[in-house]
């Protein structure tokens, strides 16, 4: 019996131009909740931005922030923060690599950029992140920090996490979901280990959940559902990781998917 479904948002639940069918999902979510089946967005966007996508439907599950925040109806669940020290490490790391990286610090309350950011690249972040406030120095941003973000239009993102890990391996947690991302986190905090603490949380084991991905960042999430899925755009290492590979983030892949296993549900009560 499904009693849990997790899906990464951008590039798997969220089409190419940031948005979703919330017809069909409304459709889909009525049967998730008529059948007691809770369902989580497992992402990289800040949890307050994902209130907004999903403004209208309650009891989301959201894991937000890269996994390092957990909300639902508003409220914080649970926060995992990175010491501040090597926060603010990583990002000396970030910037002897290259100062023209967007750099995202972020905390519970907020996203912290430059105040010499560009237009374009704070729509971006933008994009992402509904609370971001532009600071002169990270040493203002106040709080416990939960991750830092980068952002690298050139695509090195993997040749920066070598460059940290040279410093701070197996002191923090990084990856580069694709080749312009690459998130930083406290050591172990990441979308299995987060979605691992709801299924604790809410007594679900491996086997009653169903997972969504496409990038690097999603194969731990791979990891901790008997029936996960892979949409058809996901990056080769996240299909290998998949028990299924579904249709693409643009044809509705999760939704479809969630539909059809919805129809076998009753049959796995006989």
């Amino acid at each position: 019996m499904f009693k849990l479904i997790v899906s990464d948002l951008d590039g798997t639940f969220l089409n190419a131009t940031g948005g979703f069918n919330r017809q069909r999902f409304a459709n889909v979510y009525a049967q998730m909740k008529q059948q007691a089946i809770e369902f989580a967005a497992c992402t990289g966007k800040q949890c307050e931005r994902v209130e907004e996508l999903f403004a209208g439907f309650e009891g989301i599950w959201i894991l937000g922030d890269s996994a390092t925040r957990i909300k639902r109806d508003g409220k914080v669940i649970q926060e995992f923060t990175l010491e501040r020290e090597l926060a603010l490490q990583s990002i000396q790391e970030i910037e002897e690599f290259d100062q023209e990286m967007i750099v995202i610090a972020c905390t519970g309350d907020a996203a912290y950029v430059y105040d010499t950011l560009n237009e374009e690249d704070y729509r971006l972040v933008k994009s992402s992140y509904r609370e971001v406030i532009k600071v002169s120095s990270f040493d203002q941003v106040p709080g416990a920090f939960v991750k830092v973000t980068v952002f690298d239009a050139k695509g090195r993102t993997a040749e920066l996490r070598r460059k940290i890990e040279h410093t701070l391996g197996g002191k923090i947690y990084m990856v580069d979901s694709e080749p312009r991302w690459l998130d930083i986190a406290a050591l172990g905090t990441h979308k299995g280990e987060t979605v691992t603490k709801l299924q604790h949380r809410l007594g679900i084991t491996r086997e009653e959940t169903i997972a969504f991905g496409d990038g690097e960042n999603d194969i731990e999430l791979m990891q901790i559902a008997e029936f996960s899925f892979a949409v058809r755009n996901a990056c080769e290492n996240t299909k290998e990781a998949a028990a299924f590979v579904t249709r693409s983030n643009d044809e509705d892949g999760v939704l479809m998917t969630i539909e059809k296993l919805l129809k076998l549900q009753p049959s796995l009560h006989v």
